[in-house]
């Protein structure tokens, strides 16, 4: 039965229990499941909204009439306490725990105080514009977060699973590797596989930011979260939902929030110092003028040191900066590069050195043999066998190019004693003879001579019965955009571009040359590497900050020990990316260059928004100290301020 026909006969269905499971992965949908999913959570709600219209009704009714003593209070005292009453409950509880200076407590003292010298209309006016500020703010913020939520919409709602001859809907997080799926056109890949059947175009934009389809067939591996444009596709699942590049990549951009940049980090300690000192000059401007300036009054001081409380309100900073961060993040994100935090964001955008690994990162790491060179005798075939023998259980990529040169010739019930050394090459027993296949390095150790190596080729040595054997030749090339992407982070400014690998230093020098890199470490084992990188980083001044790039296993601990490690997504191993800092999708050497620009960009908008409102409050606060600005100038500075720090933010999901 083909796949259309299974379509036809089994209509797909969520069950009860997929539903059950849907409420508690908090990821339903009202067009599968029974289960409702949740209601949007809006900025005022219904009972909020009509308590602040009746304070609103009072305000105006206050303002229009002008009534005088308590009837005054009374008007003005009540619609005070409609918009202003969360703001006290808010300072009072955090004065409770401790947390006396925040803007809670600015607007709490700055009112009250307006109140005490019967200013109340203008009290009143600071707490409904603070309001209103903060309503805007809160709808802003909102607004930038599902900007970024969309943009990573990428997360399945469901899984066409195929059992028993059957189609049925489940939740991803159902199926198990080794099953089989169903993805129809139009639909998002659940969860990454094979194709076993069928061909497509799948739209990876979401994931890569890729624009053009990417065409796959029988025996291409697949990542969850893209789009099935044209084909039906049977896939075999390989991995599990919370293994699956779409679960990694939310959790990543997720996570990302958690891990502050510094900048955001010297903001939290700056407002921890700069809420007390603008309450204590408030109170000097209140208390010391009266004494020096008799011909005005404490009232007169006392108003000008309130409008100074009402502008140092550090908003714009508590609400834009992180925003500004998480906007850069998500904006990253579009372009196929996640960041796991914004510290690491930020200290990209001051990348001075960029370390490449070579195999994988800067050259496709698909090797393809090239030459044959058997010795003592040998055949071509004797040697190649020996040679598939010896990588039959190796996953370098330069035992995958010697299986694929031998095909089927290898029996595994001949294999024993299967040795893998990191780095140099292996040791294996095969037909009763001892076998060792690998670098010119472990030749040399296991004390055997070797013949003249191909200059800028890979050459793979074999050893037999302790006797060489030969050597197979191979060659991989370079990525299409590698020259692009040195030239492009020349461009920008990035002093030094250097290569670590474990290949021969001829090889490593051949590469060099054709990208024009500023110097090529060969020969290194994977402690060599961080060895190499903990030896240039203290090298480096202060101001620098250095990048590895890399995508295998033996890179994971380089990318761990690096100031930022940047794994190649699209070809990267699992160790590779849980170790590194930054993952570039399309595995595209050049996304590299792309990520710095939303680094730097991103730290421009952060910086504009520390300029604007520490610039604009403290020209303000200046005319506050002269009489200058009055409480309603203050209130609209500050909210104003805070909505275009807010919305500058914004800018960097673009």
């Amino acid at each position: 039965m083909n796949n259309l026909q299974q379509l036809k006969e089994y209509p797909a269905e969520i069950n009860e229990e997929s539903c059950n499971n849907a409420k508690n992965y908090n990821i339903t949908s009202a067009n599968d499941c029974d289960c409702a999913p949740p209601e949007p959570v809006s900025i005022l709600k219904p009972g909020r909204l009509v308590s602040y219209i009746v304070g609103a009704v009072l305000f105006l009714v206050g303002l229009l009439l002008s009534p005088d003593g308590y009837v005054a209070l009374a008007i003005f005292g009540s619609a005070y306490l409609i918009f202003g009453g969360p703001v006290l409950l808010r300072a009072a509880r955090n004065i409770a725990a401790g947390k006396i200076f925040d803007e809670n407590f600015l607007m709490a003292i700055a009112t009250l105080g307006a109140f005490a010298i019967g200013e109340y209309p203008e009290g009143v006016a600071v707490m409904v514009f603070y309001q209103a500020g903060e309503t805007l703010q809160d709808s802003a913020v909102g607004r930038s977060r599902r900007s970024i939520e969309q943009l990573m919409d990428i997360r399945p709602e469901y899984a066409n699973l195929q059992e028993g001859g059957k189609t049925r809907k489940v939740l991803p997080e159902l199926v198990s590797p080794g099953s089989k799926i169903l993805v129809r056109p139009g639909e998002r890949i659940p969860l990454d596989g094979i194709v076993i059947e069928g061909m497509s175009a799948l739209d990876l934009s979401a994931l890569t930011g890729e624009s053009i389809p990417r065409e796959v067939e029988t025996g291409a591996e697949v990542m969850s979260g893209s789009v099935n444009k044209t084909g039906l596709l049977t896939l075999k699942v390989t991995k599990k939902y919370s293994d699956s590049t779409v679960s990694r990549i939310l959790a990543l951009v997720q996570n990302a929030s958690t891990r502050k940049a510094r900048t955001e980090q010297f903001i939290t300690r700056f407002a921890a110092y700069y809420t007390p000192a603008v309450v204590f000059i408030a109170l000097g401007i209140a208390l010391f003028p009266p004494l020096l300036f008799s011909a005005e009054g404490f009232s007169t001081w006392a108003y000008r040191a309130l409008v100074f409380l009402v502008i140092s309100c550090p908003c714009a900073l508590v609400i834009s900066i992180p925003l500004g961060f998480f906007g850069g993040i998500g904006g990253a994100s579009r372009k196929g590069i996640l960041v796991k935090g914004g510290n690491y964001l930020e200290a990209l955008s001051r990348v001075t050195t960029v370390i490449f690994d070579k195999t994988g990162t800067l050259t496709e790491g698909v090797f393809k043999v090239k030459e044959i060179k058997p010795a003592h005798g040998l055949k071509e075939e004797e040697l190649l066998r020996y040679a598939a023998a010896a990588a039959y259980h190796s996953t370098h990529p330069l035992s995958l190019s010697v299986l694929q040169a031998a095909g089927d010739g290898v029996n595994a019930s001949e294999l024993k004693q299967y040795e893998e050394l990191p780095g140099r090459g292996v040791k294996v027993h095969y037909e009763n003879r001892p076998v060792l296949m690998g670098s010119r390095r472990l030749m040399l150790e296991e004390g055997i001579s070797i013949e003249d190596e191909s200059d800028g080729l890979t050459n793979i040595h074999l050893a037999v019965d302790g006797i060489y054997a030969g050597s197979i030749i191979a060659d991989d090339n370079l990525k299409e955009d590698a020259k692009d992407a040195i030239q492009s982070l020349r461009e920008l400014g990035v002093d030094r571009i250097v290569m670590l690998t474990g290949d021969r230093q001829e090889v490593a020098d051949a590469i060099g040359a054709k990208l024009g890199l500023d110097g090529v470490y060969a020969g290194l084992l994977p402690h060599e590497k961080v060895a190499l990188i903990e030896k240039l980083e203290e090298e480096k001044s202060s101001g620098e900050r250095h990048v590895f790039v890399g995508d295998g296993i033996n890179d994971a601990p380089s990318l761990a020990r690096a100031e930022i490690g940047v794994a190649m997504g699209g070809v990267a191993s699992d160790a590779a990316i849980e170790a590194a800092d930054i993952v570039l999708m399309t595995g595209q050497p050049s996304k590299l260059a792309e990520a710095v620009q939303v680094a730097r960009k991103t730290r421009s908008i952060v910086v504009q928004n520390i300029v604007i409102a520490l610039g604009i409050k403290a020209v303000i606060m200046g005319f506050g100290l002269f009489g200058l600005a009055t409480m309603w100038g203050a209130v609209f500075a500050d909210v104003g301020v805070a909505l275009l720090a807010v919305l500058n933010a914004m800018r960097a999901l673009k």
